[in-house]
């Protein structure tokens, strides 16, 4: 297997989380298969989380952002771990999407014309996401929005593809023995780089 450059970014704002959890299993893993490997903890970054006035002014980006946008284009594959909350991600991921996910960083529109240029094609993602309740109510009533506005409205839309997803349902009622089977499926994720 052809090693990667993988960039894991925990999207919980609390690291002693499942979330944090299932990134550290997933690291541990692609490590131990020699990938290449960035971790990124949005809790621990310091960065304003509202484009404040759109695209319509620049807004100077922190440090931190700076510094994960060149992670972001060192990496071959993204990993994005959060949980879904009230059917979507956590403020701190969607403030993180707003300000690093630019014109002239994920894309770029075409003058005149409803075109745009995909600016970070040739990358992979794996969106790895916990929630409280069953698959099928995400899916049948929430019509999987967590997933289709990161899947497709974000790095679809920036090019990014593959985007593979593994949803972890239930998470308030399983007890430690399946959640440690979770976080060695994750870990074996982690060492095929996907």
């Amino acid at each position: 297997m052809e090693s990667k450059k993988i960039l894991v970014i925990l999207g919980h704002p609390y690291k002693d989380s499942l979330g944090g959890k299932l990134a550290e299993s997933y690291t541990k893993g692609a490590k131990k298969a020699g990938h290449d490997i960035k971790e990124v903890d949005l809790g621990e970054l310091s960065f304003d989380p509202i484009l404040h006035k759109g695209y319509k002014e620049r807004q100077e980006l922190e440090p931190d952002l700076v510094r994960v946008q060149e992670d972001i284009k060192w990496a071959d594959h993204l990993v994005f771990v959060y949980p879904i909350w009230w059917g979507s991600f956590p403020a701190l991921l969607k403030g993180f999407v707003d300000r690093t996910f630019l014109p002239g960083f994920g894309f770029k529109y075409h003058k005149d014309s409803p075109l745009w240029d995909r600016l970070l094609k040739g990358k992979s993602a794996r969106l790895i996401m916990t929630m409280d309740g069953p698959k099928i109510f995400d899916s049948l009533v929430l019509c999987r929005a967590g997933i289709k506005i990161m899947k497709r409205s974000i790095l679809n839309f920036c090019g990014v593809s593959p985007v593979r997803v593994t949803r972890i349902d239930k998470v308030r009622v399983r007890d430690d023995k399946n959640i440690n089977k979770i976080l060695q499926k994750v870990e074996k994720l982690g060492r095929q780089g996907k």
